[in-house]
């Protein structure tokens, strides 16, 4: 899923204005198990087009510098690319 999301260059196009992010759940302060700094923020992001339809949606931990904690980059949870949508699914229990 990270590999589709980086080769789409989903980020970069957040970056420079052509997504716009919206955050979708936002808590405080991260897990302890994430083993974040405090004040931390666990995220769900949705990064959407110019029409307002959601092309990723991503999990991230914001740390109050304002950079990216864990791996440093947004953990994608569903893509969309030319129409077809990837996600991720929980193992049945």
């Amino acid at each position: 899923m990270q590999k589709l999301f980086n080769e789409a260059g989903y980020r970069d196009k957040a970056k420079s204005g052509e997504f716009t992010t919206v955050t979708l759940e936002h808590r405080h302060p991260s897990l302890t198990a994430a083993n974040e700094p405090f004040c931390t923020h666990s995220q769900m992001v949705s990064y959407r087009d110019d029409a307002n339809n959601e092309v990723a949606r991503v999990h991230q931990y914001l740390r109050t510098d304002g950079t990216i904690g864990a791996s440093g980059k947004p953990d994608p949870k569903r893509i969309c690319i030319d129409g077809v949508l990837y996600r991720l699914t929980k193992k049945p229990e």
